[in-house]
């Protein structure tokens, strides 16, 4: 088995795949503080809750946002599983041809989409991923990772209203059903959301018409969204063309398999 971790600002999704197929996946809060001991008593918690045996996993892949987790869940692979994960980084086989001007400032998370994304789509793309950031990646039909847009994210937008303001409350991240509202928790709902929406359609719309420049063939580009709140923005306007939650575990996956003889 393949035990897959997707590590981001706010959660840890991990991915438990048999023989290419993602057969259990979990979301835990990202914790700086946590150790590799408290990870892995958790871990094992999970598995032994499936039936999962944790003697089974013979491989360990991490993507991370997060530079001060990677030397938990590395020390963790080793004491846990006696296996030195697969980071992704520089040196790991994507398939990938990357052309941001400094590819190593690009997001492990955004590489590991792209991959699954051109694989399971083919291109071009456009990729978003709903999570602490909302993030646009354009992808061309030759795999190559051309550029994108970073965004603060939903949570992070109603958080800094409730933060910044002295009278605005927390609020869920609902559709509150109408722009024309008559109290304040609905105000504030349809500003995140629906000006959520309205960013995402404007983006994707110009990113379209900026990847004709790099597109040698008349296909449609495609539009992929993933994270947590994608189904919730995909609500409310028609741009989005595939809500794909597990994404990145499955690009995970993919990479893993391009880079198996290599550990």
């Amino acid at each position: 088995m393949l035990l897959a971790f997707d590590v981001g600002n706010t959660n840890i999704v991990l991915g438990v795949f048999k023989e290419g197929e993602l057969i259990q996946n979990w979301r835990l809060e990202t914790d700086n503080n946590k150790s590799a001991d408290e990870y892995g008593m958790v871990i094992n918690q999970l598995f032994q809750y499936e039936g999962l045996d944790v003697g089974e996993v013979e491989d360990v892949i991490i993507s991370t946002v997060v530079p001060s987790v990677l030397f938990t869940l590395q020390h963790l692979s080793m004491k846990y599983f006696n296996k030195r994960a697969i980071v992704i980084g520089p040196g790991i086989k994507t398939g990938l041809v990357v052309k941001y001007d400094n590819p190593k400032q690009v997001g492990a998370d955004r590489i590991v989409n792209a991959v699954a994304a051109h694989a399971k789509y083919g291109g071009p793309l456009i990729i978003i991923d709903f999570g602490t950031a909302t993030t646009f990646c354009a992808i061309s039909e030759k795999a190559e990772y051309i550029g994108g847009t970073i965004a603060p994210g939903l949570k992070i937008s109603s958080e800094a209203l409730f933060e910044k303001t002295a009278k605005l409350p927390k609020v869920e991240l609902e559709e509150p059903g109408n722009v024309i509202c008559r109290n304040t928790i609905h105000s504030m709902q349809s500003g995140l959301v629906y000006g959520h929406m309205g960013m995402v359609d404007y983006i994707v719309k110009k990113m379209k018409k900026e990847l004709q420049d790099y597109s040698e063939s008349e296909e449609p580009v495609k539009v992929i969204a993933t994270g947590g709140l994608a189904t919730l923005i995909d609500s409310g306007i028609d741009c989005i063309d595939h809500v794909d939650k597990l994404l990145t575990l499955e690009g995970l996956e993919i990479i893993h398999r391009k880079n198996k003889r290599q550990k």
